[in-house]
């Protein structure tokens, strides 16, 4: 069974991207596991902090983790029309030294989805991180598309989609992603 490192790009407590990230784990099996990782310790990315002490042990964690799994899958929130500093940055980190970009990232299947209180689901935010995506040498999958809007809507106070339709895009955006990261590695 392949495993996915999933990250939420948002640190809020009852983040709506954080309760998707969630239900695209309980969705994933039988083909994959999303284990749930966290990037709420990764400090701001300083290259002073990397020179002098090295790279901080969250992160050294983080990219242990990911370089041991067969995908990473994105689940991110949209800021001011693009990408949430705190995933940007915790990204930035992961891919340094620039040496480690091959072990942590070159050739790993990513999936992007993400859910928004707003009408304009998460496409922008999705779209901004194809380059970073390119530049890092992953390989998206395309085959599906997870953009949310009025999460509010389609989440409960306990984080369960209360919305049938949602609930089996959900279901088919995380058992099609396993099945590509599954043939990824024969």
């Amino acid at each position: 069974m392949a495993t996915i490192v999933g990250l939420c790009g948002s640190l809020r407590q009852a983040s709506f991207n954080g309760m998707l990230l969630e239900a695209l784990a309980a969705a994933a099996a039988p083909e994959a596991t999303i284990e749930i990782a966290s990037i709420r310790e990764i400090p701001l990315y300083n290259a002073d902090v990397e020179t002098g002490e090295g790279i901080p042990e969250p992160v050294q964690a983080l990219k242990n983790r990911i370089a041991a799994s067969q995908g990473l899958l994105l689940v991110t929130p949209e800021y001011n029309n693009s990408i949430p500093g705190v995933m940007k940055n915790a990204v930035d980190w992961l891919s340094r030294p620039p040496a480690d970009i091959p072990r942590v990232f070159r050739g790993r299947p990513v999936a992007i989805a993400g859910a928004t209180p707003g009408p304009g689901a998460t496409n922008l935010s999705q779209a901004a991180w194809l380059p970073v995506i390119r530049t890092l040498g992953m390989r998206p999958w395309f085959e599906g598309r997870l953009a949310i809007a009025s999460a509010g809507k389609v989440f409960d106070a306990r984080g369960n989609i209360v919305d049938d339709a949602i609930r089996e895009r959900v279901r088919m955006f995380a058992q099609g992603f396993a099945r590509f990261v599954a043939e990824s590695r024969n």
